[in-house]
């Protein structure tokens, strides 16, 4: 029982929680209307291996700075429950099987080169490149994170063959709406663990930055996720401009909030950030996933 623990910890369960959260409302908006609870369900079982490939992957690669992190010494690499290289046998055939019932089970081969392309760029060009060179790391690494829109819109537009369009922007909007809610998410948590990223040579902005600049970047990035999530509003109903407008609301002041803590000189919690971060996340696509699944007339119908 304690392998099996350890093997399911390499894949994150907890970040994996998010990824399929982003992923259903995608998929929902995708056919407005039309719930394939079949195809959902597939593409999140095929999801979950294709994630937790990546994670597995990201794990073995970080292996030597996870060692010198406190919250990351109960890794199973670490503890040396599982070795690096089960661990990475593991990570493959994850991966193998993924890209295999995206494209068998869930008829859609161009989810299944995304997931490809998303444990690519994560390992490599997160993981390898971008984390441990430039403070930047999270906000193009984050792309990595946004992802499983894509997977899911994919999965869902293969399978429809009624002739209506696709409608790819939208998929986009809610690929940049995660990219852009990355940096403040990760920044807000960074801050918490400074000291263990910097034992560790990791150049995260809270570490290479003042707490007050950190705070300011928080604050702009934070604005730009909430606009970016109005553009979809024309493509959904009054449902999902509350759940955008409220919950964006919240996410502002809080932001806003720890950055004003920090200018004052306060002993600030930026943790409280990153949940609340979370919980925007959580409450914006639950909105959207109402809408779509109820399906109605979206504003821009009933305006134009």
């Amino acid at each position: 029982m304690e392998t099996i623990k350890a093997y399911f910890a390499l894949t994150k369960p907890r970040v994996i929680e998010l990824l399929l959260v982003a992923a259903i409302p995608a998929m929902l908006q995708a056919n407005r209307g039309t719930v394939d609870l079949w195809l959902v369900l597939g593409t999140l079982v095929g999801g979950w291996m294709g994630a937790g490939a990546a994670n597995t992957f990201n794990m073995v690669a970080d292996y030597d700075i996870d060692q010198k992190m406190g919250r990351t010494r109960a890794r199973p690499l670490v503890r040396h429950t599982v070795t690096k290289t089960r661990a990475t046998i593991f990570a493959w055939v994850l991966l193998v099987a993924s890209v295999l019932w995206l494209g068998v089970v869930c008829n859609s081969w161009l989810a299944s080169l995304f997931i490809l392309l998303t444990n690519w760029f994560y390992v490599f060009v997160y993981t390898k490149w971008l984390k441990r060179r430039t403070w930047q790391n999270v906000i193009w690494g984050g792309a990595a994170g946004c992802m499983p829109v894509l997977v899911g819109w994919a999965a869902v537009r293969d399978n429809v063959h009624d002739g209506s369009p696709d409608f790819w922007w939208q998929a986009v909007v809610l690929f940049m709406i995660i990219f852009f809610w990355t940096p403040p998410h990760t920044w807000a948590l960074a801050m918490k663990y400074k000291d263990d990223y910097a034992r560790a040579n990791v150049p995260m902005l809270p570490v290479v930055a003042s707490a007050q600049e950190t705070t300011r970047q928080i604050v702009i990035y934070s604005w730009i996720t909430v606009a970016t999530s109005l553009v979809l509003v024309p493509a959904a109903s009054w449902i999902y401009l509350a759940a955008a407008v409220l919950s964006g609301a919240a996410f502002l002041v809080m932001a806003t909030r720890l950055h004003n803590g920090v200018v004052r000189g306060e002993d600030v919690k930026p943790l409280k950030l990153f949940i609340l971060s979370n919980n925007y996340l959580a409450v914006l696509f639950l909105g959207l996933s109402v809408d779509a699944v109820l399906g109605w007339p979206t504003l821009a119908e009933i305006l134009l």
